[in-house]
C-alpha cells in the first residue's frame, strides 16, 4: 500500500521544482507554506563529512537515518519529476499564458508573506524595519538587467552555487537568479537538449551545474539553520521581506522595454524579423488597461484568487515543521 506521508512529500517536492523552473518564483516558498522548510535545511545541513565516513565504514544505514535520507530522497524524486514537468510543460504556459501563471504566483506569495508574520509572537519596530530592508533588497534584485552568460564550467559552477542559495531562501527564485547572471537561456536549453538529444555536451555543463548546487546547498543550508536556531523571529522577518519585494517580478501585466538577440545586439523596440532567439532584457509594468495583448483579467483575477485560498486553506490546517 503507497504511504501517504512519502506521496505527499514526494508531491512538494514536484511542487518545489515547479516553480524553480518559473522565473520570479521561489522552490524556497513552495517549501515553507507546505511546512517543510525547517525540515528541509535541518537535513541538507547533516550531510557532512562524518556521515560521509560512515558510509565508507559501512555504516550507511546509520548515515542515512542521520541526514533525513528518506525525506530527502522523497523530496528530491519528485523535484525531478516537478523540474521535468516545468521544462516540459509549464514553460509553455509562461509562453502562451504567462498573465494567468503569474496572478496565481502572485497571491500565493503574498498571501505566503502573511503566513510567515502570522507565526511570529509580537512584531516589533525592529523587525518591521528589517522586513521594509528585506523587500527592497528584493525588489532591487528584480529590477537589475540580465547580464550576459558564459559556458565557461567555473562560471557555471558558481551560477549553481548563487542559483541554489537563492532556492533556500523563500521569495528569492533562483531561476530569475540564473536569468540575472545570464545563466538562465543557457541552463533550461542544455536541460532540454539532453532530455531530447542527449548531447553529451549538455550533460557536462549541467552536471557542472548541478555540482555547483551540491556545494551551494551544503555551504547556505549551515547558514539558515544558524540563523533558525538563533534568530527565528528576525529570520521569518527577513524571509517575509524578501517574499514581498520579489511580487515585483511576478506583476501579471508587463511590456517589454529592451529586448537581446541571439548575437547580442540590443533593442529598443520589439523586433519582428530577426533571426534566433529573442531574450527580454528589461520590462515595464502596467495596468490591464494598459497591456498590449490580452490581459486575461477575469482568468488572471481568479487565478490570484485561488493562490489565497491555497496558502489561507494551509494556513488553517498546519504550522511549518520544524526540527529544533
Amino acid at each position: 500500500m503507497l504511504d501517504s506521508k512519502k506521496l505527499f512529500t514526494a508531491v512538494k517536492g514536484a511542487a518545489m521544482g515547479v516553480a524553480e523552473v518559473i522565473p520570479g518564483v521561489s522552490g524556497g516558498t513552495i517549501a515553507f507554506i507546505t511546512g517543510i522548510y525547517e525540515e528541509l535545511i535541518f537535513s541538507i545541513k547533516q550531510c557532512n563529512l562524518q556521515q560521509l565516513k560512515l558510509v565508507f565504514q559501512g555504516h550507511w544505514k546509520e548515515a542515512w537515518s542521520n541526514i533525513n535520507g528518506n525525506f530527502l530522497f522523497q523530496l528530491a524524486v519528485g523535484m525531478a519529476m516537478g523540474i521535468l514537468f516545468g521544462i516540459l510543460v509549464v514553460s509553455h504556459l509562461v509562453e502562451n499564458f504567462p498573465e494567468i501563471l503569474w496572478g496565481f504566483f502572485f497571491g500565493l506569495i503574498l498571501a505566503s508573506a502573511f503566513y510567515i508574520l502570522s507565526l511570529m509572537e509580537k512584531i516589533t519596530s525592529f523587525q518591521v524595519l528589517l522586513i521594509g530592508l528585506a523587500a527592497v533588497f528584493a525588489f532591487g534584485i528584480t529590477e537589475l538587467t540580465p547580464a550576459e552568460g558564459s559556458t565557461h564550467l567555473a562560471f557555471v559552477f558558481l551560477s549553481g552555487i548563487v542559483a541554489v542559495s537563492a532556492l533556500l531562501l523563500p521569495g528569492l527564485s533562483g531561476s530569475f537568479i540564473l536569468l540575472v547572471l545570464g545563466m538562465y537561456t543557457i541552463i533550461l536549453p542544455a536541460a532540454k537538449s539532453i532530455l531530447t538529444d542527449g548531447d553529451l555536451s549538455s550533460l557536462i555543463l549541467i552536471g557542472t551545474f548541478a555540482m555547483g548546487c551540491i556545494v551551494g546547498l551544503l555551504l547556505f543550508s549551515r547558514v539558515l539553520t544558524y540563523l533558525f536556531q538563533n534568530f527565528k523571529y528576525i529570520t521569518f522577518a527577513l524571509l517575509s521581506g524578501f517574499m514581498l519585494g520579489s511580487l515585483n517580478k511576478i506583476w501579471p501585466w508587463r511590456e517589454g522595454r529592451l529586448w537581446m538577440g541571439a548575437e547580442g545586439q540590443v533593442f529598443t523596440e520589439q523586433p519582428i524579423d530577426v533571426e534566433g532567439e529573442i531574450r527580454i532584457l528589461k520590462e515595464a509594468k502596467v495596468w490591464p488597461g494598459e497591456y498590449s495583448n490580452n490581459p486575461y483579467l477575469l482568468f488572471t483575477i481568479l487565478a490570484f484568487l485561488l493562490g489565497l485560498v491555497v496558502i489561507f486553506a494551509l494556513w488553517k490546517n498546519q504550522k511549518p515543521t520544524s526540527t529544533n
